[in-house]
């Protein structure tokens, strides 16, 4: 092999996952959950480290891992807020969210990355640690990658299909030729694990005040995890850092320091605001912060990767098996690049909106945070952005109001829908007394009387739905997903 080495030792897989990150490691375990072959490469040495910056899982997030089997785990592992304060004035209820879930959970990212892992290791991905992706090629067959191992020999793998969910400064995404246009957002962020000798008075402590902002959260661990940002300070990452600095930081924007001591990790950083153009190039996928990355502002970073994980993992299943109808794998970029798009936005939004400066956007900021908190639905469609479940895909002209829309986790004769969709494939929900040849799918029946029949996809959002359908309309429906 012109002095290469075929490092691999085994069959090609049909996939290979780069970056066992939360992305990385929910898309690989749903394609060896369904039985495809998946080797996930990471560049790191086999660690889940406690240095993660993710705090928080949504309630569209934790609809998914429920429809895993996971989210009980996960909910007993974290604490869990039913209000979420963006900025001083604007404080949004979330008990009143159309969700099993109508809360945010504060949970650390290694919490998350655990259980995921756990999963993926059950599910038979094979992990291939100190891997590092130094090139691609591909063709119409599939993607070559050019590997360095462990020892520093080179030598390829090759899959039928390779996703990219390895960061900020994807190896993948270089190798494809992508740029990833966009800018730092916020400069010399302060990140620091500490103890207090005061307990915060809410579960998640968070302001802006005059030119500094403050976050402080907690770990299971009795440590907090604490985010700040100086604008009078701004210096380069390379800058030393210590905790006086940290606790100065809070004292502005906060008021105190909570008695900081005993910092295990302090770290600073800045924060990029950026979207690849395109989440696919022929056979190679993009997902998670290779493909956007965001602020820290309303959580939403690791959250918008699992959903691009939820999404891709279906339609790659289906390709692998032969079975995907013509444009399925196109429908990842339609549906998820769009998204990517407006958090963008809306994380950005806010970060400016609580690091205004100036008297005039003061003065707007307050009037907006009024003016979200007395109109409903301004405040319900803000909600629904930064929990996800406002989201929906498009759908053709002419389907059924409900197409590409959330299904929620509605109760069923065999149970609820997401207990349901536990099983991988489209869920079948028809009217009673109805029975049909559903192919792929699982048919279930609503618990109270309904005559509309819903196709949920895998990944619970409603492919298909019709009123009185009958058993020639189901059949179509089923072969235009390639369910039947």
């Amino acid at each position: 092999m012109n002095g290469t080495q075929d490092t691999t030792g085994t069959a090609n897989p049909a996939v290979i996952v780069v970056g066992s990150g939360p992305t990385g490691l929910l898309l690989a375990g749903d394609l060896a959950a369904a039985g495809v072959p998946v080797t996930l490469l990471e560049k790191r040495p086999h660690e889940i480290s406690n240095l993660s910056r993710a705090l928080v899982l949504h309630a569209r997030t934790l609809e998914q891992l429920d429809a895993r089997g996971l989210a009980d785990e996960l909910e007993a592992k974290g604490r869990t807020l039913d209000r979420l304060r963006l900025f001083a004035r604007l404080e949004v209820g979330l008990d009143k969210l159309p969700s099993r879930y109508n809360h945010l959970l504060v949970l650390p990212q290694y919490e998350v990355e655990r259980v995921l892992e756990r999963r993926a290791i059950a599910a038979g991905v094979d992990f291939r640690y100190e891997n590092e992706v130094t090139g691609l090629t591909q063709d119409a067959d599939g993607v070559t990658l050019e590997v360095r191992g462990p020892g520093g020999e080179s030598g390829t793998r090759r899959a039928a299909y390779v996703v990219g969910a390895d960061g900020l400064h994807s190896p993948v995404r270089k190798a494809i030729g992508l740029p990833f246009p966009g800018k730092s957002a916020i400069r010399s962020l302060v990140l620091a694990d500490v103890k207090l000798a005061e307990k915060p008075e809410s579960v998640l402590t968070v302001n802006a005040a005059g030119d500094a902002f403050a976050f402080i959260a907690p770990f299971a661990d009795g440590y907090y995890r604490v985010i700040g940002w100086n604008r009078a300070h701004n210096v380069p990452d390379s800058e030393p850092l210590d905790l006086e600095e940290v606790k100065e930081i809070t004292r502005l924007a906060l008021g105190r320091d909570y008695g900081m001591h005993d910092a295990r990790w302090m770290s600073r950083f800045h924060s990029d605001e950026r979207q690849a153009p395109e989440y696919r190039v022929g056979r190679v996928f993009l997902a998670g912060d290779a493909a956007h990355v965001h602020t820290p502002a309303g959580a939403q970073g690791m959250n918008t990767g699992l959903q691009d994980a939820v999404n891709l993992s279906w339609k790659l299943v289906a390709a692998v098996e032969g079975r995907a109808p013509e444009g399925l794998l196109d429908t990842y970029q339609s549906e998820r690049h769009p998204i990517g798009k407006a958090v963008l936005r809306s994380s950005g939004g806010i970060v400016r909106l609580a690091m205004a400066k100036r008297p005039w956007s003061i003065a707007a900021r307050a009037v907006l945070a009024s003016f979200i908190n007395a109109v409903s639905p301004i405040r319900d469609k803000a909600i629904g952005q930064i929990t996800g479940i406002g989201y929906a895909y498009p759908a053709p002209k002419g389907a059924h109001r409900m197409a590409g829309r959330r299904a929620p986790d509605v109760a069923l004769k065999e149970g609820r829908l997401y207990e349901v969709l536990r099983e991988g494939e489209f869920v079948l929900i028809a009217p009673e007394g109805a029975e049909y040849d559903a192919g792929r799918a699982v048919v279930t029946h609503w618990a109270i009387g309904r005559g509309t029949t819903v196709l949920v996809r895998p990944d619970g959002y409603v492919a298909w739905a019709a009123d009185g359908a009958d058993a020639g309309a189901v059949r179509a429906a089923l072969g235009e997903w390639g369910a039947a």
